[in-house]
């Protein structure tokens, strides 16, 4: 498969960036599309030209790191991360755009990186728990509803990628920050926690310069992990009443 690529080249945070055009030649149709990228970069570096810059890890769609926005779309088309996605996805001969997320939150440090630190600030103004957590319980030690288990853990699935925030035309983390506030928030353990939590990382994500949701839907369509909205809507709930406490001095 053969594809023409405009991809966002820009050599440091503060430098101008543009769109380059680059042929991939003889792509297998079974190739992810790092594997595409890596191929590109093997033929520039070849020709001694600079390599595209791009984040990875662990390839396996469980980091998030892979965060490229294609065609416009974070992560691409399909419902998955960048590295899940295979070029057997797209038609030869395709024309296929590659940017780094566009959020303001996340500037981008070059070619198709961007600074999602922001995020791991969010989770340092909340993101724990004082409950003891040496040598791991008996299973049955702290009883926990199956209907609330299941509901943190689909929480918990959110992988901190950043595609709700490069999605949304707000530039949103609020489906990030439900997600994080209510993995822990409905566990027993996280439970002492709860108030200082959702106002902590709430007002950090507001510090960080995110938006607001506007119930846009963006966050969910793209998200990897399907976390729903639903969960924007409860931490709204608890932040309000956490507030309310708050100014009441309880």
């Amino acid at each position: 498969m053969n594809f023409l690529l405009k991809v966002w080249r820009q050599s440091s945070q503060n430098a101008r960036g543009d769109l380059k055009s680059y042929e991939a030649k003889n792509i297998p149709a079974e190739a992810s599309f790092l594997e595409m990228l890596d191929i590109v970069n093997e033929t520039l570096i070849e020709k001694n030209e600079e390599p595209i810059a791009f984040d990875h890890d662990c390839r396996e769609g469980i980091c998030g790191m892979c965060s490229l926005t294609i065609n416009g779309v974070p992560h691409g088309p399909g419902q998955g991360t960048t590295c899940q996605l295979y070029m057997r996805s797209f038609r030869d001969g395709d024309t296929i755009y590659i940017e780094p997320f566009r959020a303001g939150p996340f500037p981008t440090m070059k070619d198709l990186i961007a600074n999602r630190d922001p995020f791991d600030r969010i989770i340092q103004a909340g993101g724990f728990v004082t409950e003891r957590s040496g040598s791991a319980p008996d299973a049955n030690a702290v009883p926990i509803p199956k209907t609330v288990a299941d509901l943190a853990m689909d929480a918990a699935a959110c992988i901190g990628c950043g595609a709700c925030a490069a999605a949304c035309p707000n530039s949103s983390a609020m489906l990030f920050v439900s997600a994080k506030v209510s993995h822990l928030g409905l566990l027993p353990q996280g439970k002492p926690e709860k108030d200082r939590r959702v106002l902590g990382m709430v007002r950090q994500m507001d510090q960080e310069g995110f938006g607001n949701c506007s119930n846009y839907y963006e966050c969910e369509a793209v998200c990897p992990a399907h976390i729903p909205v639903s969960f924007i809507a409860k931490m709204n709930r608890e932040y309000t009443a956490a507030s309310a406490k708050e100014t009441a001095g309880c």
